[in-house]
């Protein structure tokens, strides 16, 4: 089990943990679920195939069809295990993969993963006050600009609809939100976290950071 922080901020502090397990298809699928709610990270990851790309993601409450910090921290692990991968295969489809300046690049789609509310907010401070999900909602997200014509946001994320009361790092947000204002963003979100988002021609858009190795363990069954 490789346990690594993604989207990492300045000084590669904040990021959220992401247990990944490269030799995931040796886990029986109906053991998976309550692996990850025994680790109780916001998701895990077992790698069915690496040579393919292939991945399964859950939170400790259900399984995803995609999420952003699960696909970039995987697509980076692989990469320094020396098996770069080009595409990512997950539940929602095909999430093509790059690499730059030792970061890590995965491309979804808006209606992949969940289904965030995304709640403007009038100022950066408003989203640090807020106490849980604006507006009530289960999948929230609170966001300001920090920046608009630099595309800087403050945001922080409640996905208690899938087990997690708050995120760290959310790509699949970063995605609904970069989709939605249709410009390329730089996330500060969570304690000090940092997302980098961009729209792709065909409705896509690419989402990217800096990834840190913590440290590698052995997790016994049951």
């Amino acid at each position: 089990m490789h346990l690594l922080r993604v989207f990492c901020g300045d000084g590669d502090s904040g990021g959220n943990t992401l247990a990944v397990f490269l030799e995931g298809s040796q886990i029986p699928p109906d053991a998976r679920q309550g692996v990850a709610a025994e680790l109780g990270l916001s998701e895990t990851v077992f790698v069915e195939d690496a040579a393919r790309g292939e991945i399964r993601i859950f939170t400790p409450a259900v399984e995803l069809d995609f999420a952003g910090h699960p696909a970039v921290g995987t697509a980076w692990l692989l990469a320094e295990q020396g098996s770069p991968a080009s595409l990512l295969r997950v539940p929602a489809g095909e999430a093509p993969v790059r690499y730059e300046d030792d970061a890590a690049y995965v491309a979804g789609r808006a209606d992949w993963g969940p289904r965030w509310e995304l709640e403007q907010l009038d100022s950066p401070s408003d989203v640090d006050e807020l106490g849980g999900p604006p507006g009530g909602h289960d999948l929230a997200v609170g966001w300001a600009w920090l920046d608009e014509g630099a595309g800087m946001v403050r945001a922080r994320v409640f996905p208690m609809g899938v087990g997690i009361a708050e995120d760290e790092a959310t790509g699949s947000a970063a995605v609904g939100l970069c989709a939605r204002l249709g410009q390329p963003l730089d996330i500060r979100q969570g304690r000090n976290s940092r997302i980098l988002a961009r729209p792709l021609p065909d409705g896509w858009v690419e989402i990217g950071g800096r990834c840190v190795l913590d440290s590698v363990e052995e997790h016994a069954l049951g």
